[in-house]
C-alpha cells in the first residue's frame, strides 16, 4: 500500500538517489530534485570523478534496496595499496590479512546511473532533472525550485531531505536560522588538491599496470595515486599543494609538468601519453571537510550526505558514510514506524559522532598516504598487521575496523584502531616482527 506521506529530496547523487530508492520501496511518495541535467544522457566532464573504493559499510546500504550484488558488476577489487617508491622499488601493501577483504574501485557515474534506472523503476518515485533549487522553507518542508526554462515551482512535502552536496542550499538555510536552531557549522581545507589524469588502456586493450590494487607514488606533499576503471584505464589524481614549487601555481607550463613528472614519478610518463592537455585542461580544485549540527530542522527538514559531513578522501569512505547514512535511517524509519517527528531529531542525535570520526580519519590517513607508507615502521606494523589478521579471525587492524567491520560504528572504530596503532607502533619500534609472540600481541591488544 502507498503512504500518504511525500519525501521531498533535494539532490539526485549517489545518497539521495538510494535514499529515494529505500523509502519509495517502504511505500512512500518520492520526489527527487536535481540541478544537473541527466547525467545517463550527457558526456561526463573529464577531470571530475575521482574514482570511488566501495568497501563493507556500502555494500551493506546498497543490500537493503536490493543492489548488493548487482553493483558488484561495477567493481573491480583492489587488494592493497601499491606502493611505487622514489627508486623504482614497488611492494604491495594489503588491506587485510583475510583473503575475502578487499575495497572495490567504481565508477561515479557509473554508480549514479546505475541507482538512477533503479529509481525510474518505481511509479511513485519521480526525478526532475535540470531543477535548481533556490531556497527552502525548514519549517513546512517546501523547496523553491527553478526549472530550466526558468519556471518556478513550490513543493511541498511531509519531509524535505537536503542531499545536495558540500555546497548545500538546505545547509545554508539551516545557517541562516542558526540561532534559532543553535546551528554549528565548520570548514576546513587541505593545502593541497586534486588534479585528475589518466592512463589509458595498452594498444592491446589490456591495463598497463597492475589492475587489482590502489597505485600511491609517495612523495611527501605531491603524492599521485591511480585507481582502476572497467574499460582497462586508470583514473590517476594528483595531490599538490597549491603553492610552492610544486605547486599546481608554479607547475604552469608543459616542460615544467614534464620535468616535475620526470623527476618525481619518471615511472608513470610512458603510461600518461594525453598528460599535457589533461593537466591544462581539467580543472584544479580544493579539498576540505565540513561539520556541522544539528542535521534536522523543526522535525521537517534533514541533512545527509556531503551536505551534512563532507570529508576529504583518502580513507575511501566519503560515499560508504553516505550511504551508512541511509541504512541508519532506514533503521530508524523502522524503529520509529515511520514516526517523522522521532525519527529526524534521533537521527541527527545518532550519526555526527560517526561522521566526524570517519572525517578526522581521513585528514589522518591523507597524511600517513603521504608521509607514512614507506617508513620502516609503519612498514614493520602493516606486516605485524598482517600476521595477526591471518592466525587470529578476531583481531581487526584500524583500517579493517573501519572498512570491513560495517556493523561497528566509525567513532569506536577509531578509538580502537588508535589505541592499536600506538601499541603496535611502539611494539614494532622496539622488537622485530618475527620475534614477538602474536598470542601475547592479540591479548595485550585485547585489554586496549
Amino acid at each position: 500500500m502507498i503512504k500518504k506521506q511525500h519525501i521531498v529530496i533535494v539532490g539526485a547523487g549517489l545518497c539521495g538517489t538510494l535514499l529515494g530508492i529505500r523509502l519509495v520501496q517502504r511505500g512512500y511518495r518520492v520526489s527527487l530534485f536535481e540541478r544537473r541535467p541527466d547525467l545517463r544522457l550527457i558526456e561526463q566532464d573529464a577531470g571530475r570523478s575521482i574514482n570511488l573504493a566501495l568497501s563493507h559499510r556500502g555494500l551493506m546500504a546498497l543490500a537493503t534496496a536490493g543492489l548488493g550484488e548487482v553493483v558488484r558488476d561495477l567493481c573491480i577489487p583492489m587488494r592493497g595499496r601499491l606502493i611505487h617508491a622514489p627508486s623504482g622499488e614497488k611492494w604491495l601493501s594489503p588491506y587485510s590479512g583475510r583473503t575475502d577483504e578487499y575495497i572495490n574501485s567504481i565508477s561515479r557515474p557509473g554508480l549514479n546511473a546505475l541507482l538512477l534506472e533503479k529509481a525510474d523503476s518505481y511509479e511513485n518515485l519521480t526525478i526532475y532533472f535540470e531543477y535548481k533549487c533556490t531556497g527552502v522553507n525548514l519549517e513546512t518542508a517546501t523547496g523553491h525550485f527553478t526549472d530550466k526554462s526558468g519556471e518556478a515551482h513550490v513543493i511541498q512535502g511531509d519531509i524535505l531531505v537536503g542531499t545536495d552536496g558540500a555546497g548545500s542550499v538546505v545547509r545554508r538555510a539551516m545557517m541562516a536560522r542558526s540561532t534559532d536552531l543553535l546551528f554549528n557549522f565548520s570548514q576546513n581545507f587541505l593545502r593541497s588538491g586534486y588534479k585528475e589524469l589518466s592512463i589509458p588502456a595498452s594498444a592491446s586493450g589490456d591495463f598497463r599496470i597492475e589492475s587489482t590494487a590502489l597505485h600511491i607514488w609517495p612523495r611527501g606533499k605531491i603524492m599521485i595515486i591511480a585507481l582502476p576503471n572497467l574499460d582497462r584505464s586508470f583514473t590517476v589524481t594528483m595531490f599538490p599543494p597549491f603553492g610552492g614549487p610544486a605547486g599546481f601555481n608554479t607547475l604552469n607550463t608543459p616542460e615544467k609538468v614534464k620535468a616535475f613528472f620526470n623527476e618525481h614519478y619518471p615511472d608513470t610518463l610512458e603510461h600518461l601519453p594525453d598528460l599535457d592537455q589533461e593537466y591544462f585542461t581539467n580543472p584544479s580544485a580544493a579539498l576540505g571537510t565540513i561539520k556541522c549540527y544539528p542535521w534536522e530542522a523543526y522535525k521537517k527538514t534533514l541533512l545527509m550526505g556531503d551536505a551534512a559531513h563532507a570529508i576529504v578522501p583518502f580513507y575511501g569512505q566519503g560515499m560508504n558514510a553516505a550511504f551508512e547514512d541511509v541504512r541508519i535511517f532506514d533503521e530508524l524509519v523502522e524503529q520509529h514506524d515511520g514516526d517523522w517527528s522521532a525519527i529526524l531529531p534521533a537521527f541527527s542525535e545518532a550519526r555526527p559522532t560517526d561522521s566526524n570520526a570517519i572525517a578526522d580519519l581521513a585528514v589522518d590517513n591523507f597524511y600517513e598516504m603521504q608521509d607514512k607508507v614507506d617508513d620502516v615502521d609503519f612498514i614493520k606494523k602493516r606486516k605485524l598487521e598482517m600476521k595477526l589478521e591471518q592466525q587470529f579471525p578476531e583481531y581487526y587492524s584500524k583500517y579493517s575496523l573501519v572498512t570491513f567491520k560495517p556493523e561497528l560504528s566509525y567513532n569506536d572504530a577509531m578509538i580502537r584502531g588508535r589505541r592499536q596503532d600506538e601499541y603496535l607502533l611502539d611494539l614494532v619500534n622496539r622488537k622485530d616482527v618475527d620475534e614477538l609472540d602474536l598470542a601475547q600481541v592479540v591479548e595485550k591488544v585485547n585489554t586496549l
